[in-house]
């Protein structure tokens, strides 16, 4: 029961919850919260645990679980829908700033990413991994998972003085910028990119 404490804090960020949040699911003070996370107080009550577990979304055996922590799950990118980490949210990592593409980023919650295989990005070739938050909206220029046309895809996405979005590729066919349209998503920024040499 020593690693209680790490776990429900592990838990509670998976499950993107304040502290706050989560003492109000399970009723108790988000001070209360912050002491079992440190491992202040050591024994919670059956109740707690089930109140806590619920509140987390996940099996009390994996609350109670002495086991180490998993890597973090790569997921596999297609060209076709749908995007890999809306069925697995709770392979999300956080991570590390001195990793992330620009120092202005600030989304660290990531999934990691690579093509399937037989599957190739522009901006992101089969080996390759890439480090990638999920959003619905445009924050800066950079490189984004976007739906376009009914295709997955990575583009440079920069906005233009006239506010309009520009989608760049990598490749030389698709080296001329398209303006966006009505049938553009976005799923997700690039934060960091690893090459397979």
């Amino acid at each position: 029961m020593d690693a209680l404490g790490p776990r429900i804090k592990r838990l509670r960020q998976q499950a993107n919850l304040n502290k706050a949040a989560l003492a109000r699911l399970v009723g108790v003070s988000d001070v209360t919260i912050s002491y079992w996370e440190s491992g202040a107080i050591k024994q919670i009550g059956h109740e707690r645990l089930v109140a806590l577990s619920e509140a987390l979304k996940c099996p009390l055996s994996e609350l109670l679980a002495d086991q180490p922590q998993s890597s973090p799950q790569v997921l596999h990118l297609t060209a076709i829908p749908p995007i890999p980490w809306h069925a697995a949210p709770k392979h999300c990592i956080t991570l590390p700033r001195e990793l992330l593409i620009s120092s202005t980023d600030f989304e660290t919650d990531c999934y990691l990413v690579t093509p399937a295989p037989d599957q190739t990005f522009d901006f992101l070739a089969y080996g390759d991994l890439a480090a990638i938050s999920p959003t619905t909206t445009f924050q800066r220029a950079g490189l984004y998972v976007i739906e376009h046309q009914s295709q997955i895809k990575i583009r440079r996405l920069q906005q233009s003085p006239t506010g309009e979005l520009r989608l760049t590729g990598e490749s030389e066919a698709d080296n001329d910028t398209t303006i966006a349209d009505a049938s553009l998503r976005l799923h997700g920024k690039v934060q960091a990119r690893w090459r397979l040499q």
